[in-house]
Parts: C-alpha cells; sequence; structure tokens
C-alpha cells in the first residue's frame, strides 16, 4: 500500500469548484501516444506489457540498420477521445485525495465510475470495451507514469531518455541495447507537464527557479530531470534508471556469458572470505550489476552496510542495512540538511560492519573506504573507469585522493565493458557486457591478472592462477594448502554448474543455497555430484548467450 498522490486533483467541497466547472471550456484533450507500427517493417519480438492494452514491439529498421522499440497501445476512436477528455476534465475538478492509505489503481477506477455514472446524460451510454480503454488511457495519465507508463512496465528496459522537444525517447534494452522509441513530445506544454508529473511524485519540486532535480520515483526508480530551457536548450530533459525488484544474480550472469564458471567461483570463494574488490567499468557496462552479483556470495552472518545516492543494491541477506545519501535542504550554496556518501561513510564505521559497500566512489568518500578496509572491515564499490590502470590513478588523483600506499589493501578489480561480438556481415552487430579481467593486487602499479576474456572466442582465460597471491594468502589463513583451495573451486564450480542447469536464479533462492553449502558443505556437494553424474550422461548443463 502506498500513499496516493493526484495532480491536479481539487476538493469537491471548494465554493469556486462549481464555478470553474461552469467555465470549463469545451476543450477535447487525447492521450499521448506514440506512433502507429509501420506494416512494413520487420518484426522481431512483441510481448504485452500490460494486456491487452499495451505491447511492446521490437522492429528492425532496413535502413539505419538499427532496432526500434514501439509502445503498441490499443487505439481510441474520435468518440473514445472525447469520453476521455471529458472524464479528465471532471476527474481534475472532483477527485479528491484520500486521507488514508489506498491501492492507487483501485481507487481511481473507483472514482471514475463514480464520475461515469454521476455525469452519465451527459457522457450517455459507453460499451464495455470503449470504457476499458478510456479507464486504461484515463488511469495511466493521473496515478501512472503518464505516457511513459508502458516503458516503466517492461522489466527488460534499463533506461528511459527524453532528450527534449520534438526528439524521439530512447531506451536501453536488456537485449537489444540503445533504441529509438515511438514516442516523441512534440509541444512544451505536454513535455513540461510530463517533467512536473514525475517530479510531483517524487515528492520533489521542479520550477524555473530550481530547474534540475535528482529523485526517487515509486518503485525506487532514480530520477535526473531539467526543466524547460533554463538548462537545457532543446526543452525539458528527463532520464530514468529503473530499479530491478528481481535483480540479476551470478546465474544470471553465467547464462549471458558475463562471466566463466572458473571466474564466479573464485569470486564466491574470495566474498565468502572477506576480500575487498573494486569493479571498474565504464557507464552502462554493468558495474552495479555485477556488484550485486559479488555481495550475493558475502559469508552467511556478516552484517552488510551498502552507501548509495539512489539505492540499487538489492540482496538477500539478513543482517544487511541500506543507507541512501541525502540531498541540502538549503538554497544556492547553503548546505543545510545533507547528508553525502562521506558522512554515511563515517557512520557505518560506527554499525561495525564486516562489509562495507560504497556503491559507486567518486569523491573523498573513497578516501573514508580505504581507511574502513584498512582496519580489517571487507570492502566493495564501483569506479569509473576503462581498465584496471585508469581506475587506480583515479583513486590516488584528486578529488578521492586514496594514498597510494593505501592500494594494496584492495584485494581485487573487477574490470567489466561492453563489447561487440563478432557478427556475419550485414547483420547488426551484438553488443554484450563482459568482465573483461580479474587481477590481483600486489601494490599500487603491480597488478597480478588471473583472469582475461578472449573477445576471438568470447570465452574467458584463466592465468596464474597456482601463482595467485590471494589463494597463497587464505591458504596460509586457513592452515591448508594451496591446493586445497584449488580443488576447492572446482567443487564450487561444480554446484554452479548445477544451479544454472536446474534453473535457480533468483536471488532469494540462490542465497539459501549459497548459505547451505557454507553451513554443511560436504553434504551439498556430495548431493550436487550425485545429480550432477545423473545429468551428464543425457546433456550438457544449460548456458551461453
Amino acid at each position: 500500500m502506498i500513499t496516493l498522490r493526484l495532480l491536479g486533483s481539487r476538493n469537491k467541497t471548494n465554493p469556486r469548484a462549481a464555478k470553474q466547472k461552469a467555465q470549463l471550456k469545451d476543450v477535447t484533450r487525447g492521450p499521448i501516444v506514440g506512433r502507429r507500427l509501420n506494416e512494413n517493417v520487420t518484426i522481431l519480438e512483441r510481448y504485452p506489457l500490460n494486456k491487452p492494452f499495451a505491447y511492446a514491439v521490437i522492429v528492425e529498421d532496413p535502413e539505419k540498420k538499427s532496432y526500434v522499440y514501439y509502445i503498441d497501445e490499443l487505439p481510441l476512436t474520435t468518440q473514445e477521445v472525447r469520453l476521455y477528455s471529458d472524464i479528465i476534465n471532471t476527474l481534475e475538478m472532483e477527485l479528491q485525495v484520500p486521507r488514508h492509505e489506498v491501492e492507487p489503481k483501485h481507487y481511481f477506477e473507483e472514482q471514475a465510475r463514480r464520475v461515469a455514472l454521476k455525469y452519465a446524460a451527459k457522457i450517455g451510454k459507453v460499451p464495455t470495451i470503449s470504457w476499458a480503454k478510456i479507464l486504461y488511457y484515463a488511469e495511466r495519465d493521473v496515478v501512472g507514469f503518464g505516457p511513459i507508463d508502458a516503458f516503466m512496465r517492461d522489466p527488460s528496459i534499463e533506461d528511459v531518455s527524453i532528450d527534449g522537444l520534438g526528439r524521439p525517447v530512447f531506451i536501453w534494452h536488456r537485449k537489444y541495447e540503445s533504441m529509438e522509441a515511438n514516442l516523441t513530445f512534440e509541444k512544451d506544454e505536454d513535455l513540461d507537464n510530463t517533467i512536473i508529473r514525475l517530479v510531483h511524485m517524487s515528492g520533489k519540486h521542479v520550477s524555473a527557479a530550481f530547474p534540475v532535480v535528482d529523485a526517487t520515483l515509486p518503485g525506487r526508480h532514480r530520477l535526473s530531470a531539467t526543466f524547460r530551457r533554463e538548462v537545457s536548450p532543446h526543452g525539458s530533459t528527463v532520464t530514468i534508471r529503473k530499479f530491478r525488484e528481481d535483480p540479476m544474480t551470478v546465474i544470471d550472469l553465467l547464462n549471458f556469458g558475463t562471466l566463466d564458471h572458473k571466474i564466479a567461483a573464485y569470486a564466491w570463494l574470495m566474498m565468502e572470505n572477506r576480500a575487498t574488490a573494486i569493479v571498474v567499468g565504464a557507464t552502462a557496462s554493468g558495474k552495479t550489476t555485477y556488484l550485486n552479483a559479488l555481495l550475493s556470495m558475502v559469508r552467511p552472518g556478516s552484517k552488510i552496510v551498502t552507501i548509495e545516492e539512489v539505492q540499487e543494491i538489492n540482496i538477500s541477506h539478513g543482517n544487511w542495512t541500506p543507507l541512501v545519501s541525502r540531498q541540502s535542504y538549503g538554497l544556492g550554496g547553503d548546505v543545510s540538511g545533507e547528508v553525502s556518501l562521506f558522512d554515511l561513510v563515517k557512520a557505518a564505521m560506527r554499525m561495525r560492519p564486516d562489509v562495507l559497500v560504497v556503491g559507486e566512489v567518486r569523491g573523498e568518500e573513497a578516501y573514508a573506504l580505504f581507511q574502513a578496509i584498512s582496519t580489517g572491515h571487507g570492502g566493495l564499490c564501483s569506479l569509473h573507469g576503462d581498465d584496471i590502470e585508469s581506475g587506480m590513478q583515479r583513486l590516488v588523483s584528486k578529488p578521492m585522493d586514496v594514498a597510494p600506499a593505501y592500494i594494496p589493501f584492495l584485494d581485487l578489480v573487477f574490470t567489466v565493458r561492453r563489447v561487440a561480438l563478432p557478427t556475419p556481415e550485414g547483420e547488426v552487430a551484438k553488443v554484450v557486457r563482459r568482465v573483461i579481467e580479474v587481477n590481483e593486487i600486489i601494490e599500487f602499479n603491480k597488478y597480478l591478472r588471473v583472469f582475461q576474456h578472449n573477445p576471438s572466442l568470447d570465452s574467458h582465460d584463466a592465468h596464474n592462477l597456482r601463482d595467485s597471491v590471494k589463494i597463497r594468502r587464505l591458504a596460509k589463513d586457513l592452515g591448508v594448502g594451496p591446493e586445497e583451495i584449488l580443488s576447492e573451486i572446482k567443487r564450487r564450480i561444480e554446484i554452479l554448474e548445477w544451479l544454472q542447469y536446474k534453473g535457480v536464479r533468483n536471488y532469494v533462492d540462490l542465497g539459501k543455497v549459497f548459505e547451505a553449502y557454507h553451513n554443511n558443505p560436504d553434504s551439498v556437494y556430495e548431493s550436487v555430484r550425485a545429480q550432477m553424474e545423473g545429468i551428464r550422461e543425457t546433456s550438457p548443463p544449460s548456458g551461453g548467450q
């Protein structure tokens, strides 16, 4: 249950309401929709978003050799558009904000039907099919995300970008990457109203005086918006980074080919033994996704504290404290009320975490994080960079300013990148996310590469595992030989193959298996081994792209 936010609603007890209603112009306002699907295009995929009203259609543009994302919504007739306009106009006059928590969809539907019955003479008898369509668009535009509601319903979309007036909306699709959509805002009023709606849904304010907003939408989606032409010459802009309720796990990454079983087993062993690590990559390379997968392999019972500007990490861990920074309440240079990442890192130190995680380091919080891991805390973070060298150089430079002497407190650097796979001539290049390298830190500017991506075969090669500094140190800490650690990695590879074959990929289910293996490794392994022997006799483990 959430508190309903209604835009443009007025209290029906307002004495001005009757007068405003009488003065309301007979203006027909249809819903904002995308351009219709061209029948001549090649449809690659079609799937429902809000059945039977909205579908996603992926088509290929033969001229541009690119993909286009269509929102295919049921069209309204001229009469239905007029009815939609009447319903919206009346609801804006009479819809009341409830004084208690309600389910927005059900509340809106009740109020819309009440309005329809009250003004039945004016609206007339509405066929069932027409009413369903009208109600879909009215609900979308009053309590939903408006014209971009279908994008927000698509779990395959990671980002939504509105780049200004007269420009097509762009989305980032997990399968097809960046694509132009069939939705364009042609009027300043429509675009500005959409921005205002989204910002108000997040509980913030936007205006010509405060034209830049960073906020969190319902569903924990990250919103970054600019208003009108105060700072963006092409008009209002929006970028939405969507939050996954069901985050990707290490099994998903194995299925996608982002990493292989050796890397996953090695990372699992290191994370379980509180290794410190940084995930380095460019924008949209999958840093947060990989960080989330690493956290799912932390030892059960460990206390994890995560620190982010907007919560994107989502793990199934009993002893987990998520913290989120807060912007200032002040104006101009006043920072009163601000709670920065640096403040949260300092506060987290008093919580006695086993693993301290900063979603992304950009400034002085990196220094505080390295202070924490130098005292024995486990630590994880992500960092913008193209490779390990550029990432380390950023760490030791301002504004992060981590002393080179502190770099050896870091154990591992995972480098992730978007790469284009070789494709037959004439086909659209397939861009995928891959773990490019895994390096162990010896000292500043001295690293040992233990895994590397082979682009020609799209595979991962293991290097120097027998010479691994971290494996030798772990063996010493556990009182065993390095060969036993390598043997343990092989056991975990088999467990990961079994999980992949069985399709156990949900982060909650996966966490239960990791916990069971940690508590009783021999029993779990023997059970898995017996099942895998039978599986191999019939078919190999599923996987691939």
